[in-house]
C-alpha cells in the first residue's frame, strides 16, 4: 500500500507549496500535481476506511455511547449519515482480517481494495462495486464473487462511478434475470404520479415512473428541451428546469392535437377558458389594473385576458364567451383554427416558425392570427404565420408587429428591442428567392450569339 503522509509532513508540504506558488508551474506540472493529489487522497481514504472497519471490530462506537456504528461516523467525522452508512460498507469488504489464530484472510472484495490502494479508484467507485454485488442472487456471490469483484474493478479503473453503476446494474441483469424482472413488476406496481394546483395558480407535478415509461418520457422531452441556438451571439436565456417545463408544454400540444387521444362527448381534449368578452376585445393593456380576468375550466384558476389572446391565436382552445349576466353566448367557434390544409400550406411558407432566426426543434407550431381572430381577423393565410410556442409568447409579449408582403412575413420589433424599429424578413426563403439572390450578385451566362460575336 502506498505509504501515507504524516501530519508534520503533510505541513511540510504545504510550506513547500507555499514557497513555490503554482503560478510559476509548467502546465504539465499543474496537471501532474492535480493527479498525484488524487491519488493520495484515495490512498487516505482507503486508509481510513480499514481504521473504519477495524474501530468497528474493537466496537468503539458503543463505547462512545453511539448507537451504531454509521452514527458515530457521522458525528466523529461531521459528514451526512448516508456517507457515514456507506463508507461503513465499503469497509466491511476492503478490509483485511486475520482468523482465531492468527492468520491473515483477504478481502472479500480484494481486486477492488488493491485499485483503492493504488489511488487508482475513489470511495464512490468502491461504493457502486459494493451495491452492485449486494444485488446479485445469492449463488452468484458464492461462486462469481472473484470473478465479478475483478471485473468491475476493472473497469472502474476507465470510467466514472456513474458509467460504472450502469455496468453493474447490466451484469446483475444478465446474472439474475429473474430477479430483475421481480423488480420491474415492482416498480410498475409502486408507479404514481400526483398533481395539484398551488396557491399561485401554478400546477405542481410529482411523479415516479417505471423505467418503461421514464425513458418514453426522457425520450420525448430531451429533443424538445434542447437550448435554442444562439442569436446576435446570445444564448438561450432559460434555465435547464424552464427548458423542461417548455418540452413538456409542446408534449401536451401535439398530444392535445392528435387525432389518437380519447375523446369525450364526441370532443377532443380542449382547454375551456371562460372570459368577458369586452375584456377579451380591448386586450387589457400591462398597466390595466381593473381589468377582470378569465377562468381557466380544468383548474378553476384565473388567466389574463392578454394571455388569453395569444392562446386563442390557435391551438385547441374553445373559448366560451359570456354575457354581462353570465350567460354563455357562444361556445367553441372552432372556425379560428388554421385548419389542415391551410397549416399545410403556412409551414411549407413559413417552416415550424416564421420568426427571424429561429431554429426550433419541431414541435406544436401556432397558426398566428396577425389581425387577431377576437377582432374579427380572417383565418386566411395573408392573417396567419406560423410561430412556436416562445416566439409566439414573444410577439404577444412584446408586441412585434407583422405583415406579409410577397408571400413572406416581416417582423417589425418594437422600439425596446430595437430604437430604429428595422423590419426583419421571416419565414422560409422560397426557391424562387434564392434564385433571385444569386442572381443579383452574379451575372446571367451568356449565350451561343454572345459567345460567337466575342
Amino acid at each position: 500500500m502506498t505509504p501515507l503522509m504524516s501530519v508534520s509532513d503533510a505541513a511540510e508540504g504545504a510550506e513547500a507549496g507555499a514557497r513555490s506558488a503554482p503560478v510559476s508551474w509548467t502546465d504539465a506540472d499543474v496537471v501532474a500535481r492535480i493527479q498525484e493529489l488524487e491519488e493520495s487522497m484515495r490512498a487516505a481514504m482507503f486508509e481510513q476506511l480499514r481504521l473504519i472497519a477495524e474501530a468497528e471490530c474493537r466496537g468503539l462506537f458503543g463505547e462512545h455511547g453511539a448507537r451504531s456504528m454509521p452514527a458515530w461516523l457521522q458525528g466523529l467525522l461531521n459528514i451526512d449519515y448516508r456517507d457515514a452508512r456507506g463508507r461503513v460498507a465499503v469497509a466491511h469488504n476492503v478490509e483485511d482480517r486475520a482468523t482465531l489464530h492468527g492468520e491473515p484472510v483477504a478481502a472479500d472484495l480484494p481486486a477492488t481494495a488493491a485499485a483503492m490502494a493504488e489511488g487508482a479508484i475513489g470511495l464512490e467507485h468502491a461504493r457502486v462495486i459494493v451495491a452492485g454485488i449486494k444485488k446479485l442472487p445469492e449463488h452468484a456471490r458464492c461462486h462469481r464473487l472473484a470473478e465479478v469483484d475483478s471485473m468491475l474493478a476493472g473497469w472502474a479503473r476507465q470510467m466514472p462511478p456513474r458509467e460504472l453503476a450502469i455496468i453493474a446494474e447490466r451484469l446483475r441483469y444478465l446474472l439474475d434475470q429473474d430477479g430483475a424482472y421481480r423488480d420491474e413488476e415492482n416498480q410498475h406496481e409502486a408507479r404514481e404520479l400526483h398533481y395539484t394546483t398551488a396557491r399561485d395558480g401554478m400546477m405542481v407535478i410529482k411523479a415516479r415512473l417505471d423505467r418503461e415509461t421514464g425513458a418514453k418520457f426522457a425520450a420525448l422531452v430531451e429533443p424538445l428541451a434542447a437550448p435554442r441556438p444562439e442569436l446576435d451571439g446570445e444564448k438561450d436565456p432559460r434555465t435547464a428546469g424552464q427548458r423542461n417545463a417548455d418540452a413538456l408544454g409542446a408534449i401536451l400540444d401535439l398530444a392535445a392535437g392528435s387525432d389518437e387521444m380519447p375523446r369525450a362527448g364526441g370532443q377532443r381534449p380542449h382547454l375551456t377558458v371562460t372570459v368577458d368578452f369586452d375584456e377579451l376585445k380591448r386586450g387589457l393593456d400591462r398597466g390595466d389594473e381593473d381589468g377582470m380576468p378569465g377562468t381557466l375550466d380544468a383548474t378553476d384558476r384565473s388567466i389574463t385576458a392578454e394571455n388569453i389572446r395569444r392562446i386563442a391565436c390557435d391551438c385547441e382552445v374553445l373559448p366560451m364567451v359570456l354575457d354581462s349576466d353570465g350567460i354563455p353566448l357562444d361556445m367553441g367557434r372552432t372556425k379560428r383554427t388554421a385548419p389542415a390544409h391551410i397549416r399545410a400550406a403556412l409551414l411549407q411558407r413559413d417552416g415550424v416558425c416564421a420568426f427571424p432566426g429561429c431554429d426550433r426543434p419541431p414541435g406544436a407550431p401556432d397558426a398566428h392570427h396577425i389581425v387577431s381572430w377576437i377582432d374579427g381577423g380572417p383565418t386566411d393565410l395573408s392573417n396567419l404565420v406560423m410561430l412556436c410556442g416562445h416566439h409566439h409568447r414573444t410577439v404577444h409579449g412584446q408586441r412585434w408587429e407583422i405583415a406579409v408582403h410577397d408571400g413572406r412575413p416581416t417582423f417589425t420589433p418594437p422600439s425596446t428591442v430595437d430604437p430604429s424599429r428595422t423590419p426583419r424578413p421571416g419565414g422560409r426563403a422560397t426557391p424562387a428567392q434564392h434564385r433571385a439572390l444569386i442572381e443579383r450578385h452574379l451575372p446571367r451566362p451568356r449565350g451561343p450569339a454572345h459567345a460567337l460575336a466575342g
